[in-house]
């Protein structure tokens, strides 16, 4: 099948893929959209992974404040370079990432960042509840370490759900943007403000 000028420019619009990898992508896939599409993506995830390790020190610090001026956000975000971060696409993922932190109010970056005290105090709720159902403790690890994972995916930014795109947590939104932009991205530290909300 003939690989068209407008088949690589749709593929390039729809994944930010350099101009090459839409074409190489295209013709391993025969001219399939759908699977250009997902070679793409495969080859982003497992270049990102390679990057992850690489350190990043650039980058800005994005801010939201919501209409009303009652509610506001500052997330600081690295990447590798200012040219990346004086990018529109990067300022935009900063920004985003400031909206998430006032619409979804998360405590902690990562579940690793959540302290012991917390957990602890996490578990024993829902083993008493667990207990308290008559649930047989063989299996009340399990439903616990359900419960935990629901606990971070509220509390912990980096799993939450994208509050743009639900179908998207927001530690695959960074790699999707590593990927797209060639560096490393790190989430560094966030701070959301209420007026009148206790610390």
């Amino acid at each position: 099948m003939e690989i068209t000028t407008q088949m690589v420019k749709e593929l390039r619009q729809a994944t930010g893929a350099g101009v090459l990898d839409c074409r190489k992508a295209l013709e391993a896939s025969n001219g399939d959209f759908d699977k250009a599409v997902t070679l793409l993506r495969e080859k982003g995830l497992a270049a990102a992974a390679k990057k992850a390790s690489r350190e990043a020190k650039e980058g800005l610090v994005g801010v939201y404040v919501h209409p009303g001026a009652k509610m506001a956000a500052i997330v600081e975000v690295n990447c590798e370079t200012d040219f990346v971060a004086r990018t529109e696409e990067f300022q935009q993922l900063a920004k985003d990432l400031a909206m998430q932190v006032v619409a979804a109010r998360p405590r902690w970056l990562t579940p690793e960042d959540v302290p012991a005290e917390v957990l602890e105090a996490e578990k024993a709720i829902y083993r008493k509840q667990l207990a308290d159902q008559g649930k047989p403790e063989h299996i009340m690890d399990r439903i616990i370490e359900g419960k935990l994972k629901k606990f971070y995916e509220e509390t912990c930014l980096m799993e939450q759900d994208f509050i743009k795109n639900p179908d998207v947590k927001i530690k695959d939104l960074i790699t999707e943007h590593i990927a797209r932009l060639g560096e490393n991205i790190k989430v560094r530290r966030f701070a959301r403000f209420e007026v009148g909300a206790e610390d």
